[in-house]
């Protein structure tokens, strides 16, 4: 009997055991890792193949490609640096959600926009530079906080939503200039914000209150969207944590790429496949022609003027030499438009004609040090109208006012909640202050160089002394080693 017994309890428990192990690998099978997985190494693996770096990777080709990651000061580097370098004529038409122009065209020479990498795959890549900013994680999750509430309460001059939905559009159609409403991710994050805003301001107004004084800007639940709700909430999560990643490789939800919106979701989804991403952004980032810091201002402004404005230069004295005599013989070139644009009439024309000369002259005498000086110039008005447009939107939300000191008390568990949420662009900074570091001492030992000859030719010899020929290109010659070898160590390290 005892036997029986003994059997038929053994007989239960291997029951139990098999039915746990069937529920367990029905719970993996549910949660979808291995397919993920899949998706995402043969993401991976497809973009490893097209990402050798190339051993000219310094050196500006016929294209530049400005992928603009928000809140990083790419503005400011787009009105007060490229503007200066390109004319009208040979910016691409800019697109913020999907292209609407033919980027092949012979005078399309500079791309400034908020398209992730996947717009590459509309470009000639072999006749393509690519150059971005990056920014410290946790600093551009509270810049774009901030931006989102900014623009959003502009709208609290109307009485309602139903008037800014009746207003906006005939507002933007009497504007010739872009909407941020156009502009990825802001016309996403924007109208979820005015919402909200419209939303807690109504609540007041039904409770009789007209605000809540506290002394945390980013917690004024009953004014604006508390910090800790904004970082959590799924349109937090699908657009703006680890976006600086994202965009690097081309897989944000404004993508070109098929698999974009799957292989996202599944490092959403399993953080632990987002160090596939991750490589394949380090990757990306050693192929551009510069990666700039915001946190370093003034070294990232002067290593731009000399590494990327120089070779502009450069290359349009070249063309203006070797198109000179074409020039005078054929008709001015028509300026190409969008098809969005409204400048077709007479005067606008014209307009445009006189403003390109005038730029065309300022550009054959344009120098490093001229550009270092109009870019000086620029952000300092740039800055003042900025902070002037802040202030006036912001009274709409008083007393919020996001400054250093207001984000000075914001909890340290939230501030490491930040980081934790944006761990690969945490990685990807780290890695972007390297290849900075590198990109900082190669343009400091080519100055350097210049220097040294031209205090050579400035002693009246037009032949330096060999000793000194030979030591500088003793020196160039190690540098280019040592960049070659890091690029390639680099490229064997990529695990996919």
């Amino acid at each position: 009997m005892r036997c029986k017994i003994l059997h038929l309890m053994l007989g239960l428990f291997l029951v139990l055991l098999l039915s746990v192990s069937v529920t367990i690998k029905a719970s993996v099978a549910d949660d979808g890792y291995e397919q993920c997985e899949r998706a995402v190494k043969n993401w991976a693996s497809s973009n490893s193949v097209d990402s050798e770096v190339r051993d000219d990777k310094h050196a500006l080709r016929d294209l530049l490609f400005f992928l603009h990651v928000p809140r990083t000061g790419g503005r400011t580097y787009f009105h007060c640096f490229l503007k200066k370098l390109y004319i009208n004529s040979e910016e691409c038409p800019r697109s913020y959600d999907k292209l609407r122009f033919n980027p092949r065209k012979t005078n399309c020479r500079l791309l400034s926009t908020h398209d992730d990498y996947s717009v590459m795959s509309k470009l000639p890549k072999e006749k393509t530079s690519v150059i971005t900013i990056l920014r410290d994680p946790i600093d551009r999750v509270f810049s774009t906080y901030e931006f989102s509430v900014e623009v959003a309460a502009r709208f609290l001059i109307h009485s309602n939503l139903t008037s800014v939905k009746r207003m906006t559009p005939l507002a933007r159609r009497k504007s010739s200039g872009v909407s941020t409403l156009d502009i990825w991710p802001w016309k996403y994050l924007v109208p979820w914000m005015r919402e909200d805003l419209f939303d807690r301001r109504n609540d007041r107004k039904l409770r009789g209150q007209a605000h809540l004084v506290t002394n945390n800007s980013y917690d004024m639940e009953d004014i604006v969207m508390p910090l800790h709700d904004y970082i959590n909430d799924p349109i937090a999560q699908d657009i703006i944590h680890n976006g600086a990643t994202f965009q690097i490789v081309g897989l944000t939800n404004n993508s070109y790429f098929a698999e974009a919106h799957e292989v996202r979701h599944c490092v959403l989804k399993h953080r632990s496949l987002g160090e596939y991403v991750l490589e394949v952004a380090k990757k990306k980032l050693d192929e551009m022609l510069y990666v700039g810091l915001t946190e370093n201002h003034k070294e990232s402004a002067n290593m731009f003027a000399n590494i990327v404005g120089a070779q502009v230069i450069s290359q349009h004295k070249k063309l203006s030499s070797s198109s000179d005599g074409a020039e005078q013989s054929s008709a001015p070139p028509k300026t190409k438009f969008d098809a969005n644009d409204k400048g077709n009439n007479t005067y606008q024309s014209l307009k445009n004609v006189s403003s390109t000369a005038k730029d065309e002259v300022a550009r054959k005498n344009m120098t490093v040090e001229k550009l270092m000086e109009a870019y000086e110039t620029c952000i300092s008005s740039l800055r003042d109208s900025q902070a002037g447009r802040r202030v006036t939107s912001l009274k709409g939300i008083s007393p919020a006012n996001f400054t250093k000191e207001a984000r000075r008390k914001v909890p340290e568990a939230l501030i490491q909640e930040i980081a934790s949420l944006n761990s690969l662009d945490v990685e990807l900074y780290k890695y972007a202050q390297e290849i900075f570091n590198k990109q900082h001492a190669m343009m400091q030992s080519m100055v350097k160089t210049e220097s040294i000859v031209g205090t050579l030719m400035s002693t009246g010899t037009t032949k330096p002394p060999t000793f000194y020929l030979l030591s500088i290109t003793a020196l160039m010659l190690l540098l280019i080693i040592f960049f070659y070898v890091n690029s390639r160590r680099r490229t064997l390290k990529v695990k996919l």
